[in-house]
């Protein structure tokens, strides 16, 4: 097992003799295990402890009243917001339900309506990604923004990502208290595209959300204390989603054009796991086995832990790199690339 990121490729090809693709031979046994089952059991408790959780957050705002120990409530709101955010994530990929319609409606209530974010927005955004995971010109979670992905695209980088780009491993974590407000601003944005398929149902009920956020944060607290609740609450927001998803695969093997991988390695090679046991699994909604994940988008949250010990088999197997490690090494990892990236900005390889 190898105990850095994958930075090239060195694997064997797709063997399709005697049971198909190797994708397929894992799929087989992963199917074999049951692991592909809907879990309604889990799913029914653990939305219920989120709305319970979002409920309740709501209520100890106008019980503790005009106090600045509303700034904890905040913080603590900020987890509940994130958690709709990982339910969401599983309602888009089916993992509570087998039919599409029961999934938008419930990704649709607890994205729009109880998070304030556009599940159709984030879900064109997030296919897009699963399809080309790390890809440098298809995977819009790494397009040149802020922050540079890659040497290439630092040499390319100007105005404001170029200034970033020279110190974005410092910025990294700063920038994520931006994150929240970010989501937002794109949801909304979003409402104009071509893509979005249900722009008013969306809208309004992104509309309903931020009335009902703000005008319950005003009616409990004086206007001062109710801008840094807001404040905490969305910059706190960021920074857990932020610490979320970039391990999963920042600082991973970023896929060139001319790179020719089989959908198995491209998914393996490109996702990185996270360790950690119950807790883990908790903080990241399940996130943490993200090569899993990725191969095989519908599995539910119960079922990753075993679908990964069958995934590091095989892989071992077929002499294909595997890559998992500890939550605070992987933030290091991505520093390191971060840092790495910038270097044509900050030697001035790029003018």
């Amino acid at each position: 097992m190898p105990t850095q990121p994958v930075t090239t490729i060195e694997t064997p090809a797709p063997q399709c003799r005697g049971g198909g693709s190797d994708f397929a031979q894992l799929s087989r046994r992963i199917a074999a295990e049951g692991l592909l089952d809907r879990r309604p059991g889990y799913y029914t408790v653990r939305a219920g402890l989120v709305l319970a959780a979002f409920l309740g957050g709501w209520y100890a705002l106008f019980a503790l009243g005009d106090t600045w120990w509303q700034l904890g409530l905040a913080a603590a709101m900020s987890v509940v917001f994130a958690q709709l955010g990982l339910l969401s994530h599983d309602l888009a990929h089916r993992q509570v339900f087998d039919r599409r319609l029961p999934s938008e409606i419930g990704g649709r209530i607890a994205a729009n309506l109880l998070m304030g974010m556009s599940y159709g927005w984030w879900m064109n955004k997030h296919t897009r990604h699963h399809a080309n995971p790390n890809h440098e010109e298809r995977d819009p979670d790494v397009a040149p923004d802020l922050v540079v992905w890659s040497q290439r695209q630092a040499r390319q980088a100007s105005g404001l990502a170029r200034f970033i780009g020279r110190r974005q491993a410092y910025l990294f974590f700063p920038l994520l208290l931006l994150e929240g407000l970010n989501l937002s601003f794109n949801s909304f944005r979003a409402l104009r595209s071509p893509t979005m398929k249900r722009p008013l149902l969306e809208g309004a009920l992104l509309v309903a959300h931020f009335a009902g956020y703000f005008g319950l944060v005003f009616a409990a607290l004086p206007a001062g204390k109710a801008v840094a609740f807001l404040a905490v609450h969305q910059a706190l927001l960021g920074v857990y989603l932020g610490c979320v998803f970039a391990p999963n695969h920042k600082g991973m093997l970023m896929v060139t054009p001319d790179m020719k991988l089989d959908f198995l390695r491209r998914q393996v090679l490109t996702s990185r796991n996270v360790r950690g046991g119950p807790l883990i699994d908790s903080v990241m909604g399940g996130l943490n086995y993200q090569v899993e994940h990725h191969l095989f988008p519908n599995l539910p949250t119960p079922a990753l832990g075993r679908a990964a010990r069958i995934t590091r088999e095989f892989c071992a197997e077929k002499g294909i790199p595997y890559y998992e490690t500890g939550l605070l090494r992987s933030y290091r990892e991505i520093l390191g690339h971060l840092h790495r990236t910038g270097e044509p900005i900050r030697s001035g390889s790029g003018d």
